[in-house]
């Protein structure tokens, strides 16, 4: 099984290592061999459906701003439109909810305030309380496939981020199609899902933090489980 992992790389900042770190514990767990390629922003192009194609699964990780902020939302639309498995963490979940407000709720001006300070419609804005190197608790809707997948409604997760979904907008995208499927004890939201799609699934925090050999995190898990019956049923096809 091949995995994109997909963002840009920061010297200080360790990210992708730990996300493959987290795929080996679930590939372990899964016994399946899961192959990671990294891709960088700046290598999406306009032919980024043929780029993709080869992946069984992407992860779109940490570290915003993208250096390819247009490729990234094209890559994005590409895994939501497609059916592809879709894992999207920290600026993954922020660029996540802009791809879906700017295309499919027709908000063009969609932006992130960490870019464009002056944005029109600033769907990703300062939150109210840095979330830098913290663990908070995340309360889950228990109508919600990711609470059924964590089985319970109650966790607590490591966030390093300061941007994240307007209030303001939240009542919108849930109406949209995209479930607010968590909310920080603070009321924000920090996981979304969207039912229409195999596995379409962000979180504002960092699950690839809170996972080891003997307890794979459970939405990597299933994250790796989509892409595995994925793969299957195009080998039988």
């Amino acid at each position: 099984m091949l995995a994109a992992i997909i963002g840009d790389k920061r010297p200080a900042i360790q990210a992708h290592e730990t996300i493959e770190r987290a795929l080996r514990h679930a590939g372990d767990a899964l016994s399946l061999d899961v192959e990671t390629e990294f891709l960088s922003t700046g290598q999406l192009t306009h032919m980024v459906a043929e780029q993709l194609l080869p992946f069984d699964a992407l992860w779109f990780g940490p570290c915003s701003p993208y250096e390819n902020f247009d490729g990234a939302l094209r890559a994005i639309r590409f895994a939501r439109e497609s059916g592809l498995p879709f894992l999207g963490t920290c600026a993954g979940f922020q660029h996540a909810l802009i791809e879906f407000a700017r295309s499919v709720l027709g908000l063009i001006d969609a932006d992130h305030a960490e870019t464009n300070a002056a944005a029109a419609e600033p769907l990703i804005a300062q939150l109210p309380v840095a979330m830098i190197e913290r663990t908070s608790l995340v309360r889950l809707d228990p109508n919600s496939r990711v609470a059924t997948l964590y089985k319970r409604t109650e966790v607590a997760e490591r966030y390093r981020c300061e941007f994240g979904l307007n209030p303001r907008y939240l009542s919108m995208i849930h109406r949209g199609g995209f479930r607010v499927s968590g909310v920080t004890d603070h009321g924000t939201a920090c996981a979304i899902e969207y039912s229409e799609h195999p596995f379409f699934i962000a979180t504002l925090f960092l699950p690839e933090c809170t996972t080891s050999p003997s307890a794979p995190h459970p939405l990597v898990l299933s994250w790796l489980t989509a892409a595995k019956n994925l793969r299957s049923a195009k080998n039988v096809s």
